[in-house]
């Protein structure tokens, strides 16, 4: 992936020096996570409705897939050549820098308000957030209550190691994942968030966000950022963090109703839902319940 060429974004905090002070889960709100590796953690769903109802007034057509948003294109501003220290963190920042421009522009082209991008916070071992405290385990997450995106890259080690999911296009995955579910939350979907004991509405909401995470994708194609083989491995990062996959290696066989972010199979479809349309419309996992 020619992530190098992707605009840097400037919303990012980076905490991996730091130790949060305090303990335990204190606060409100709830963590959206990635891959489930530490299943029991999320704590809230979405309730029984479906969110594009809330997308009333966007009655612009979304991009098809032969067409670009209006006015979007590579931005790549002075500092595109600059190194960072670590090149996980400086490939995360342009990645995020990357999906603000594509969201801003769908946001525009489907009659909303400008996209207001999320932060994303680095950290190291454990992380204060307005969701309560968190350790690395449960790898990275998205928290409604401050808006904000939470990654130790050490999780990108252990997606190549230990879930054969390697490559820099399979990092960026994890990343426009997360992203996916702020821009469900822009869009008010989570506004009608709360407890509920519906693994299958919590798993379509991860769904989408895998959905949402291939239409950035799509537009990064368009503009011939991705290499060969790139698109392989975000398939393979897609279906490394199924549920199925998770839970055969942890305990040896599979629960299909304690699923909570979906099977392999489904979470590979919906990405490539969203890298094939570049549509966020075509990202309607409530209502679409294939596969």
């Amino acid at each position: 992936m020619r992530w190098g060429e992707m605009r840097r974004s400037e919303n990012v905090e980076d905490r991996s020096g730091m130790r949060p002070r305090g303990g335990g889960l204190g606060g409100g709100g709830f963590k959206i996570g990635l891959g489930g590796i530490v299943l029991a953690l999320i704590a809230s769903v979405l309730l029984g409705i479906n969110p594009f109802s809330l997308l009333g007034g966007l009655s612009t057509p979304a991009p098809t897939p032969q067409t670009a948003p209006a006015g979007y294109g590579p931005q790549v501003g002075p500092g595109a050549a600059t190194k960072a220290a670590d090149p996980a963190k400086e490939m995360v920042a342009r990645v995020l820098g990357d999906t603000e421009d594509v969201w801003n522009a769908l946001f525009q082209a489907m009659g909303a308000r400008g996209y207001p991008p999320p932060e994303l916070v680095l950290f190291a071992d454990q992380v204060r957030s307005a969701c309560g405290f968190a350790s690395a385990a449960v790898g990275p997450f998205y928290c409604p209550g401050d808006r904000k995106l939470y990654l130790d890259t050490a999780f990108f080690d252990q997606l190549s190691r230990r879930f054969g999911a390697p490559g820099d296009f399979a990092q960026a995955y994890v990343v426009a994942h997360e992203v996916g579910h702020h821009v469900q939350n822009v869009l008010g979907t989570m506004q009608r968030v709360g407890p509920s004991p519906s693994n299958p509405v919590q798993v379509r909401l991860e769904l989408q966000a895998d959905c949402y995470a291939g239409v950035w994708g799509h537009f990064a194609a368009k503009r011939n950022l991705l290499e060969p083989g790139d698109l392989e491995e975000g398939l393979r990062g897609a279906a490394a963090v199924g549920d199925d996959q998770i839970m055969r290696r942890t305990q040896g066989y599979v629960v299909p109703d304690a699923f909570t972010h979906g099977s392999a199979q489904q979470r590979m479809f919906w990405f490539k839902r969203g890298l094939e349309t570049g549509d966020p419309r075509r990202c309607d996992t409530f209502t679409e319940t294939r596969p």
